[in-house]
C-alpha cells in the first residue's frame, strides 16, 4: 500500500475514536432503556447464560445437539422479547445496537485476519487529505471571479470559459471530461481550478491540487530513497477522484518527471479519472518539454480552455 506509518497511525486512532464512541452510545441507550423497562435486565441474563451455556455443552459431542437447540429456542425467545420491549417503549429494533461506522468489522478495520474495505477507504482519504492540506483548496470560489479585470473580446472570451467551469463543477462526476488550461500568468487558471475543486469536494470527492513542482519533487524524493516517508505519492495522486495539476512547466524538468507526467495522465485516462492542468506552455512548448507522446494525449484527451487577457495580479497591484 503507498501509505506510510504516520497514514496508518492516524487511521489506527480514528478507527479507535469510532469504536469507543460507537460503544459509549450503545451502553448509553442500554442504560437508558433498562431504567425505562427493568425487565430487559432480567431478559439480558438469560440470553448471556444461554451463550455460556452453548460453550459448555460444544465438548458433548452428539449429546450436545440437543441441548444447543434448547439455548437457541431460548435465546430467540429471549430476543423476541427484547423487540416487544422495545416496541412498547416506542423505540427502533436497533436501539441496543452498537452503532459501528462498518459493520462488517466493527470499526477494528479488519475482517477475517485480512484488512476491511473502511480501512483502506480511510487510509487513502487520509492520505489525500494529508497531501492537500497545504493547497489553497477554501481560497477561491466563482463568487470572487471578477471578469471586469477583462476587457473587450478578452471578456466576452473569458465569459465563456468562466460560465463553461461553473457548469462543469455543477455537472462535476467522474465521467466529466479532463480540462487543460493555457494562458500567460496571471489570467485566472488557478482561481477558477480551485473554484472547480471546492464544488467537488462538496459533492463528496477526493480531491488533490497542487503544483506540478511540488508533486514532482516529492515522487523524485521518494523514489530515489531521499524522503524518510513510506508513501507512494504517484500511487495517491493517480488514484484520486479529481487531481489538479497547477503551474505545470514551472517544476525543473528532467526525463524522470516526464516519465513520471506521462506515467499519472495515462493511468488516470485509463481509469476515466477526471485531471484538470493549469500551464502557461504553449501546446508547442508543451511538446518541447514533455514529448509529442505526452502532448498528443493532452491536446486529444482534454478539452482546452485558452485564457485571454492582462496579468490580474498586476492590473491590481
Amino acid at each position: 500500500m503507498p501509505f506510510g506509518s504516520k497514514i496508518f497511525e492516524l487511521a489506527r486512532d480514528e478507527l479507535s475514536r469510532r469504536k469507543n464512541e460507537a460503544e459509549i452510545i450503545q451502553r448509553e441507550h442500554r442504560d437508558a432503556f433498562a431504567a425505562m423497562r427493568p425487565q430487559y435486565l432480567e431478559i439480558e441474563k438469560k440470553m448471556k447464560e444461554s451463550a455460556f451455556g452453548v460453550l459448555k455443552v460444544i465438548g458433548m459431542g452428539e449429546n450436545a445437539s440437543k441441548y444447543i437447540d434448547k439455548l437457541r429456542d431460548i435465546n430467540l425467545k429471549a430476543q423476541s422479547d427484547i423487540t416487544a420491549l422495545l416496541k412498547d417503549a416506542g423505540l427502533p429494533e436497533d436501539y441496543l445496537e452498537t452503532p459501528y461506522t462498518c459493520k462488517k468489522c466493527s470499526d477494528t478495520g479488519f475482517c477475517d485476519g485480512k484488512i476491511c474495505e473502511c480501512h483502506k477507504q480511510l487510509l487513502k482519504h487520509i492520505a489525500m487529505e494529508q497531501l492537500s492540506k497545504t493547497s489553497p483548496l477554501k481560497l477561491s470560489s466563482f463568487d470572487d471571479f471578477d471578469l471586469s479585470y477583462y476587457e473587450g473580446r478578452d471578456r466576452e472570451i473569458m465569459s465563456r470559459i468562466f460560465a463553461y467551469c461553473k457548469a462543469y463543477a455543477g455537472d462535476f462526476d467522474m465521467d466529466s471530461y479532463s480540462l487543460i488550461m493555457m494562458g500567460e500568468t496571471g489570467l485566472g487558471k488557478t482561481h477558477l481550478s480551485l473554484a472547480i475543486a471546492g464544488e467537488a469536494i462538496k459533492k463528496g470527492y477526493n480531491v488533490i491540487y497542487g503544483s506540478a513542482q511540488s508533486f514532482f519533487s516529492r515522487i523524485e524524493n521518494e523514489h530515489f530513497n531521499r524522503s524518510k516517508s513510506n508513501e507512494n505519492t504517484e500511487e495517491i495522486i493517480t488514484d484520486c477522484d479529481l487531481l489538479i495539476i497547477d503551474d505545470l512547466g514551472a517544476e525543473f524538468s528532467t526525463s524522470f518527471t516526464v516519465s513520471v507526467f506521462y506515467n499519472i495522465v495515462n493511468n488516470r485516462m485509463l481509469t476515466g479519472k477526471p485531471t484538470i492542468i493549469s500551464t502557461n506552455l504553449t501546446p508547442t512548448e508543451l511538446e518541447n518539454r514533455y514529448s509529442r507522446r505526452v502532448t498528443s494525449r493532452l491536446i486529444s484527451e482534454y478539452q482546452a480552455l485558452n485564457f485571454v487577457g492582462r496579468d490580474i495580479r498586476q492590473l491590481k497591484k
